[in-house]
């Protein structure tokens, strides 16, 4: 059965391993002993918004494109290979996910709390924002844009997050409550903004077309295991 389920998940390409490209990243505050929740706070969020960003994931460039819904649809496209589609119910931190393949033609259906389950611990914010809750012990700083660092396509806010003795460089959009800009320790820039605008999106956006496509249920497989 374990076999089943590592089959099953593994379609999920690269939509597993970059939901969230910040995981293994700091995260940084306003104030000496800011916390994560209160710097990257989504309250005030627009209602609706698209943005594009360009990513590395083990040393591979990728391109994103994000489609919210306020907090209960989400869809994401990863180079054009991989979409996602998010669904959650007011007020619950549940949600069912949906991963279309594009190239092998397989829709995989699953939810948090088998996430959870299998230990790929993505939450709504995560999946929403580009910006995952550092595990453990971190500090967060004010802080000026590194030397060389790209300019950003919105206005924002530096930041220091050091962790396990490494610290990333996040800038922060108030305005629209996602990261602009994240160069890793060395120089290296992991996620960059290139598009973002908050009109109003289309309701046909978050349908999911599946023709032809083979169904796949991890839930199905996680908790037969």
């Amino acid at each position: 059965m374990k076999h089943r389920i590592f089959t099953s998940l593994r379609v999920l390409g690269l939509t597993i391993a970059t939901l969230c490209l910040a995981a293994a990243l700091p995260r940084v505050a306003r104030a000496k002993e800011a916390v994560f929740e209160t710097v990257f706070d989504a309250q005030g969020e627009p209602r609706q918004l698209h943005y594009q960003a360009v990513f590395l994931a083990n040393g591979t460039e990728h391109r994103l494109e994000v489609w919210r819904d306020g907090d209960l649809r989400l869809k994401r496209r990863t180079d054009e290979a991989i979409e996602t589609y998010v669904l959650r119910q007011p007020g619950s931190d549940e949600f069912l996910m949906s991963i279309l393949d594009q190239k092998r033609k397989i829709h995989t259906r699953v939810d948090r709390t088998n996430l959870y389950r299998i230990g790929n611990f993505t939450d709504w914010f995560d999946l929403a924002h580009g910006l995952k809750h550092p595990v453990g012990a971190y500090r967060i700083v004010d802080a000026q844009a590194p030397a060389g660092a790209p300019a950003a396509v919105d206005s924002c806010q530096w930041y220091d997050l050091t962790q396990n003795n490494r610290t990333a460089h996040i800038c922060w959009s108030e305005a629209h409550r996602l990261p602009t800009v994240i160069e890793a320790q060395g120089g290296a820039v992991v996620w960059k903004l290139t598009e973002v605008d908050s009109k109003p999106i289309a309701p046909e956006t978050f349908e999911i077309h599946d023709a032809g496509f083979v169904s796949n249920d991890a839930n199905e497989d996680i908790e037969g295991d």
